[in-house]
């Protein structure tokens, strides 16, 4: 006969495998746009812009998934507030999966003229949407079934399936690079990606249809408060979430600039191959990995907040040596500066699913969190690679760039002097 804590264990597993497999497949569909956006999406769906106006309007509809988060974050705020914390985590992922499809078949610009820009535009909103609900119903469904002294460490799961996601995106698209060639894959092989998801989104689908909901949202169902949540959170929130959004910029921006806009930057301005760029990304994100799990775990002694103001101040320092290392053309220098950005983005990134939670109460933690973090998508996602872009063209070199993302770093250090340190707290009782 299994003990409880054996029972309990148990479960936990079950509930970060589930986490983290539907992350993973979500951040999968979400990053293979950022690969294709940055490789080929300019000459499918842009080719009358020029070299600069094609590389613009594919990070442009990349951003365009940024801005809607914020919807998909209020959208399935609302009903993983009322509802549970399992039911969006479902409709999330079927939404997302549909779309990712779909721009799998989409004609091109040969084909649909400006209607296929247009639909592909639709498409991303429709991801944005549904990873707005995504990265949240899953940190609160680990958050609200972990012990608060393992919070951190359960945590860094769900912190994992974005590096994975992000790690098979990238090595499919390496793979068929490698083994269609350059000009079959820019016909048509870079739609396989895209249509694989359909199988991965099913594979998730029955990972998480056999979880149960959170014990902490059980607890509290019958305490609705009748405002819907949002208006809860505006009204009686509105500075930690603006604070919070603050503290997460940085991070976002760090990784979109290390992977997409370094990917498109070393392949358009310095001559780099794609498949070279790609090969020397996966290891980074391999060093991201192992810097998640360990800084999750430090967070739960160490404490959340220390934890994150050292990952900042680390990769504010590195962000001014990242561009000009890239620029040096040579692959073991540019391999330490990916490999570096990445570890400081994973010291940073693991604590972030348990101390979010750990801020806001029970009856309006789901939207406030998705707000919280989606709009750091937002200031540190969508517009980084837009801004990097606009600064490399007007002074010829990434460099400024560096000091663009370190001033980001000195913004979030200020947003986390004024956020409390609530590691371990007991989530029920957060007011």
């Amino acid at each position: 006969m299994e003990s409880p804590d054996g029972q309990k264990a148990t479960r936990m597993g079950q509930v970060a495998a589930a986490a983290l497999i539907g992350t993973a497949i979500e951040y999968y569909d979400f990053f293979i746009y950022g690969a294709a956006a940055a490789l080929v999406f300019g000459d499918v769906f842009f080719p009358e812009l020029g070299t600069t106006g094609r590389l613009l309007a594919s990070l442009s509809v990349y951003a365009v998934a940024f801005v809607a988060r914020p919807f998909g974050a209020v959208l399935f705020g609302h009903f993983g507030d009322r509802l549970g914390r399992k039911a969006p985590l479902v409709a999330s992922l079927s939404l997302m999966g549909s779309a990712t499809v779909a721009v799998g078949v989409l004609p091109g610009f040969a084909v649909w003229g400006w209607w296929a820009p247009t639909v592909l535009v639709l498409l991303r909103i429709c991801q944005g949407v549904g990873l707005g609900g995504e990265w949240t119903g899953a940190a609160l469904l680990i958050a609200e079934h972990s012990p608060a002294e393992r919070r951190g460490r359960y945590g860094a799961f769900l912190q994992l399936g974005p590096m994975i996601g992000f790690m098979l995106a990238q090595g499919v698209f390496l793979a068929f690079r490698f083994l269609l060639g350059e000009q079959a894959f820019r016909e048509w092989g870079w739609r396989v990606p895209f249509l694989a998801s359909a199988v991965m989104v099913l594979v998730g689908l029955f990972v998480r249809l056999r979880i149960a909901e959170t014990p902490l949202f059980t607890a509290q169902a019958g305490q609705v408060d009748k405002r819907p949540p949002a208006v809860e959170v505006l009204r009686s929130h509105w500075r930690t979430v603006l604070l919070g959004c603050g503290m997460i910029t940085v991070g976002f921006a760090a990784f979109y600039l290390t992977t997409t806009y370094a990917l498109a930057y070393a392949t358009k301005w310095l001559d780099v191959s794609s498949t070279v760029f790609l090969s020397m990304l996966l290891p980074s994100a391999l060093a991201a990995i192992a810097a998640t799990l360990v800084s999750a775990r430090l967070s739960d002694t160490w404490g959340r907040r220390r934890m994150l103001l050292v990952a900042v101040v680390a990769g504010a320092a590195w962000a001014l040596v990242f561009f000009p290392l890239l620029e040096t053309g040579r692959w073991p220098l540019m391999l330490l500066a990916l490999t570096g950005a990445m570890t400081a983005f994973g010291c940073g990134a693991g604590p972030v699913a348990s101390y979010l939670p750990e801020l806001f109460p029970t009856g309006v933690r789901y939207t406030a969190v998705a707000l919280t973090y989606n709009l750091g998508g937002i200031t540190g996602g969508g517009l980084s690679p837009l801004i990097a872009a606009k600064l490399t063209d007007a002074y010829g070199s990434a460099a400024p760039v560096g000091w663009y993302w370190a001033a980001l770093g000195v913004l979030t250090l200020a947003c986390l002097w004024r956020l409390p340190e609530n590691t371990g707290a007991d989530l029920a009782s957060v007011r």
